[in-house]
């Protein structure tokens, strides 16, 4: 994923997130909202019917619906999400992802904490 964000990490920006989504007939479209060294943002519209097969990743999740219905699979069991619905989904988890409706959604990844940072952030605070 190279695709250059819309938001530069340096400065404040402000944005209409109805505005930014797009949709394709019959696709998937996915914008890179913000990149930094522990995140990324990725807002996505799906055309109904579109579907993510199962998968996993390696960091934190935090999906925002924003708008229309879909269905996560998370680890083989079915949830029905609508507009206003947040969910979590911690590192490794088996997922899908099906459009109900045209709906759209923000991601939001972050890096797990490595071993040797929690170690050290403990340290610290003691």
């Amino acid at each position: 994923m190279n695709e250059k964000p819309i938001i530069d990490s340096s400065a404040e920006k402000i944005l209409s997130l109805a505005e930014e989504t797009r949709f394709a007939p019959n696709g998937i479209v996915s914008r890179t909202l913000l990149r930094t060294a522990n995140s990324r943002v990725v807002l996505f519209g799906f055309a109904e019917g579109q579907k993510l097969t199962e998968h996993t990743s390696t960091q934190h999740a935090v999906i925002q619906i924003l708008s229309g219905e879909c269905e996560f699979s998370l680890a083989g069991k079915l949830h029905t999400l609508k507009a206003g619905d947040l969910l979590y989904m911690p590192p490794n988890l088996p997922h899908s992802v099906r459009a109900i409706t045209q709906f759209s959604m923000l991601l939001t990844f972050s890096k797990p904490e490595s071993p040797v940072s929690a170690s050290t952030n403990l340290t610290l605070k003691k």
